[in-house]
């Protein structure tokens, strides 16, 4: 039995699938629908929509079918309503599931037909077409239809299509006007009948601007010989807003420009393990060392730092910011406004429940939009952070004078009371004298308000303003590019950013002509203070804040040093060397340090000398502390011109920072080898933006 069964199993197999007839095919397809429509011809279907499609289009087509003389509009009408119930069915599912909506998006719909779209084809003919019917109201499709008694076939054709598809697509029809309408009036405002959007509404274009930013020129400091000038006198500095603003050129591929590299911000920018003070009475104190030059073998590098005093947070005093925020039309781009919000709540979360913020905005005028908040209401303060937006002119002298007059109305005794400026660039409305502005905040240093500075965004940053004002406003100078710049400004250094431990601090170094021929300071150029200033009390110097480290750097050259940059005088009789037995015959030099107490008008001195013992006989025998900051030094120099470093090259100085890298918590020197690396390939001029 089964070698039967597999016999006719095999023999279907040989004779393959059996198709129907295509006529037969089509005569069951046909007369299933005739049924279909028999059954259902008085059915409705949705709300009113009256008969099938299929019965009501047959009856209209048989209607045209009859008129035999029509016009050209007549003609194509007919042409378009053959297979009436494909097309009713289509419209339908296409109003239901979006797609007309999403052709309508691209097109601007008007009463009569397509704007900017297929207007070319219809504009000719009057009255409502069949597609205008899905987003025409009804009532007004029937108020212009004209009467019946004058209506041709053609006419009752249209106007009854139109009326059966507007019934089936009113489900829709918000919808899809809902969804046509956004993108319509996005591209095609001036179709008539679209709705306009306010400017408010409208996605407010990104400000770039370029090759705007003003920097100080400040040329190098000079060799000095000893013997003529053996004193050299600067006010400490604790900026860092260079390292961040070339940080930001170099990742997008370009050098800074040399105005805008200072190499004592690049310095400072690190943090050195240095001795930290023991108490409060005595602020810092100097670490000291010498080690060869790594791009000089006939020099030396002295290595002055200072560690200050880290402020427990129960000795912390109350806090009065004023935050002034730039909020002009400049400031709208990703790294300007929102990088501010995200920036200014990350330092929040450095203060005390008790301590107190406001905040004043500048576009084309200036305002104050929170009143002085405790920082315990935090919500309160994140609220009107957030509702910040960007436009206008930049009148920053208006709000630096409000944001100065609010906080010296809610001061806090004994605490420390700071306007904190945040903005992107140059100030275009009111007074806009950068020595107006000096002027103005170096009399409110008087009040005891400081002014700190924060900058965003690049193209347009005036940075010589911006030091002018930070300098003379007892505060500091920082540029945020990101938001772990931010981090590390407002949160991991909120302490030396905010609370000052010592202020007017002024640093002096006496060189000793015995065993310095010559020498020059790397860096400081605009902290440079004439030899009489350092013990007048009334000349202003540079602030230290909580924990905050400060690192100058001398290149000096040995007496008997085979090549000196400043040749000997002819005629001018040599100076006498000291005694060998004499007072500070090893010395190198003498460091001299004054500053003044928060709340003191009275400085003290501290004093250190630099001996031999502070000397390391090779590079590898030096502080990695000490190497490390003169890789950064030798980049910065590098990066100005290279006037005095020679053929020390970009991966000589990737050596030296990665054999004296130690410790790096955060990756902030893993972070500067790679920037040296960048510079390399980086563009001298930024291409021009189109």
């Amino acid at each position: 039995m089964s070698n039967e069964l597999d016999k006719l199993a095999q023999a279907f197999r040989d004779e393959g699938p059996i198709l129907p007839r295509e006529e037969a095919r089509n005569a069951a397809i046909s007369a299933a629908m005739d049924r279909f429509d028999e059954e259902n011809a008085s059915r409705v279907q949705g709300k009113s929509a009256g008969a099938r499609l299929k019965a009501k289009g047959n009856t209209l087509l048989d209607a045209l079918r009859r008129r035999q003389s029509m016009t050209a509009k007549t003609e194509r009408l007919g042409y378009f309503l053959t297979g009436s119930a494909s097309l009713a069915a289509l419209a339908l599912v296409m109003v239901n599931t979006g797609i007309i909506p999403d052709l309508l998006d691209g097109v601007g719909v008007t009463k009569h037909g397509f704007v900017n779209g297929p207007q070319e084809v219809l504009q000719d003919q009057p009255g409502p077409s069949v597609l205008n019917t899905i987003t025409t109201p009804k009532a007004e499709l029937d108020q212009a239809a004209p009467a019946p008694a004058q209506q041709s076939v053609a006419q009752l054709t249209e106007r009854e299509t139109a009326k059966t598809v507007g019934r089936l697509a009113a489900p829709a029809q918000k919808r899809a006007q809902r969804d046509g309408s956004r993108v319509r009036a996005k591209f095609f405002p001036q179709a008539a009948g679209v709705p306009q959007r306010t400017a408010d509404a409208l996605p407010a274009p990104q400000y770039e601007d370029q090759g705007r930013d003003k920097f100080s020129a400040a040329e190098d400091n000079p060799v000095k010989v000893t013997a003529e000038d053996p004193v050299s006198t600067f006010s400490v500095d604790v900026d860092t807003a260079s390292y961040a603003f070339l940080r930001a050129s170099l990742n997008r591929g370009v050098l800074p420009q040399k105005n805008a590299v200072r190499v004592e911000e690049m310095i400072n920018y690190f943090d050195y393990a240095y001795e930290v003070p023991a108490t409060r009475a005595q602020p810092f104190k100097a670490n000291v060392a010498v080690l060869p030059t790594p791009w000089n073998t006939n020099t030396k590098l002295l290595r002055i730092g200072i560690k200050g005093y880290e402020l427990p947070k129960t000795e912390r005093p109350r806090t009065n910011l004023v935050f002034l925020l730039d909020t002009s039309g400049s400031m709208r781009a990703p790294n300007k406004l929102p990088l501010l919000r995200s920036s200014f709540k990350l330092l929040l979360s450095s203060l005390q429940a008790d301590d107190t913020v406001s905040i004043v905005t500048y576009a084309g005028s200036a305002g104050t939009v929170l009143e002085p908040t405790k920082v315990s209401e935090r919500g309160k303060i994140l609220n009107a952070l957030d509702r910040l937006h960007a436009g206008g002119s930049t009148a920053g002298a208006e709000g630096i004078r409000q944001a100065y007059a609010l906080a010296e109305q809610n001061a806090v005794k004994d605490g420390v009371n700071r306007v904190i400026l945040a903005t992107d660039g140059d100030f275009n409305v009111g007074i806009t004298n950068p020595d107006e502005l000096k002027s103005f905040v170096e009399r409110k240093r008087k009040s005891g308000v400081s002014l700190s500075v924060l900058g965003f965004g690049m193209g347009n940053y005036n940075d010589a303003l911006m030091q002018t004002l930070a300098q003379n406003g007892n505060g500091n100078a920082a540029y945020i590019d990101s938001l772990n710049e931010a981090r590390k400004v407002l949160v991991k250094e909120a302490g030396s950013t905010l609370f000052t431990i010592a202020k007017d601090v002024k640093l002096q170094v006496e060189f000793n002509p015995a065993k310095v021929a010559e020498y020059r300071l790397i860096g400081y150029e605009t902290r440079i203070l004439k030899r009489e200033d350092f013990n007048n009390d009334k000349v202003d110097a540079g602030d230290i804040g909580a924990g905050h480290t400060v690192t100058a750097l001398y290149e000096i050259t040995p007496t008997g040093a085979k090549t000196r940059l400043v040749d000997s005088l002819r005629y001018q009789q040599k100076t006498a060397a000291p005694d060998a037995s004499g007072l500070g015959a090893d010395e190198y030099a003498f460091v001299k340090i004054r500053y003044k107490q928060p709340q003191g008008a009275k400085s003290t001195l501290i004093t250190t000398p630099v001996t031999a013992a502070d000397e390391a006989s090779d590079s590898t025998s030096a502080p990695h502390d000490a190497r490390f900051a003169a890789a950064v030094a030798a980049f910065g120099q590098i990066l100005k011109g290279g006037r005095y470093t020679g053929t020390f090259s970009y991966d000589d100085v990737i050596k030296l920072a990665l054999d004296a890298k130690g410790v790096d918590e955060y990756g902030h020197r893993a972070e500067f080898i790679n920037l040296v690396r960048a510079a390399k390939t980086a563009a001298a001029l930024a291409p021009q933006k189109r």
